[in-house]
């Protein structure tokens, strides 16, 4: 089969063995794959969890057919079924994911690329808003780092979920100006050393009871200044650094909830449930078309390099996809 692969002179598409399933996994046909931030760093050589370096197939979710299933993989899940995945070696004409993290398309004509942008965006940011931060019907929430295909969906889930106020971070006007199409009622520029008395001012003076933050670095302590009393910060991501000056006295004296998360230290039986809960809360809306990303781009699995050099140059808006 065709896939992009890490060599000692960069990502390079080349003929690589089919992948034969495990017993809990499930084998597809790739027909789309969907780009994320992680995968510069596997493409450039790194580690990136359990995997990374020459050999490595990027790639952490994709749409295509099931060709073949594990003997451990309950029913429910068979050949010739549509199916969106997350889990590795996506940038490939075939790939093989756990049964748990392997999705049915909705029955509505849901494309492939469209499909391939879903996985990581709605397991990820269910795990923060709902499960970490303990989103409830009626309090407030900020998303930084909001432009982003994880940070639009993120607006979208806590809006479905019944937030009463939605707040997203961008520091580039356009991006900003786009952001009320996916759920945000107030856009903010983090660059404003004013950002966090803006949520104070948004939020009568209470704070955000929930923070997204996917941006940390520089971020840290206006975070914890905007953040309400007992409010729940979850770190998802590190754009903006993974170093930073923290208040810790004021961490204590608004009695902050600072939770950190990552699926690289997460098991199979972890992930499973992430993406079960994820479908309890979720698949409803997801079948019926109200939870979604735009795409910015779409590259032919040959130009996987090219994709992830546009990704790289943080141009974009939305989703970039491989056609494979």
């Amino acid at each position: 089969m065709k896939a992009a692969v890490v060599t000692e002179s960069g990502l390079r598409v080349q003929q690589v063995p089919e992948p034969t399933p495990k017993p809990n996994e499930v084998l597809v046909r790739v027909r789309a794959a969907g780009l994320n931030r992680a995968d510069v760093g596997v493409a450039a050589g790194h580690a990136h969890g359990r995997v990374g370096g020459p050999g490595t197939i990027p790639g952490l979710e994709f749409a295509g057919e099931v060709v073949a299933v594990g003997a451990e993989v309950p029913g429910g899940i068979s050949p010739g079924q549509r199916v969106m995945c997350s889990g590795g070696g996506g940038y490939a004409e075939y790939a093989v994911a756990d049964w748990g993290r392997v999705s049915a398309l909705p029955d509505r004509n849901m494309g492939w690329e469209q499909a391939a942008t879903l996985p990581v965006a709605l397991q990820t940011m269910h795990d923060a808003v709902v499960t970490n931060g303990g989103l409830q019907r009626g309090e407030s929430i900020l998303i930084q780092g909001a432009s982003s295909g994880v940070g639009l969906m993120g607006m979208q889930i806590a809006k479905h979920m019944g937030a009463k106020l939605v707040i997203g971070s961008s520091t580039n006007t356009a991006r900003r100006a786009r952001l009320a199409e996916f759920g945000c009622d107030l856009a903010i520029d983090t660059s404003d050393p004013a950002w966090p008395e803006q949520v104070l001012e948004a939020t009568g003076g209470r704070g955000a009871e929930v923070i997204v933050d996917q941006v940390s670095g520089s971020l840290a302590n206006g975070n914890l200044r905007a953040c309400a009393i007992l409010g729940r910060i979850v770190n998802v991501g590190r754009l903006g650094g993974s170093r930073g000056d923290f208040d810790f006295d004021l961490h204590a004296l608004r009695r902050i909830r600072y939770i950190g998360v990552t699926f690289r230290t997460r098991s199979v039986e972890e992930v499973r449930e992430i993406n079960r809960r994820m479908r309890a809360d979720l698949w409803a809306a997801v079948e019926a078309g109200t939870l979604g990303l735009p795409i910015d781009r779409v590259f032919p699995l040959d130009e996987a390099a090219e994709a992830l050099a546009h990704m790289k140059a943080n141009a974009h808006f939305g989703k970039i996809v491989l056609a494979c």
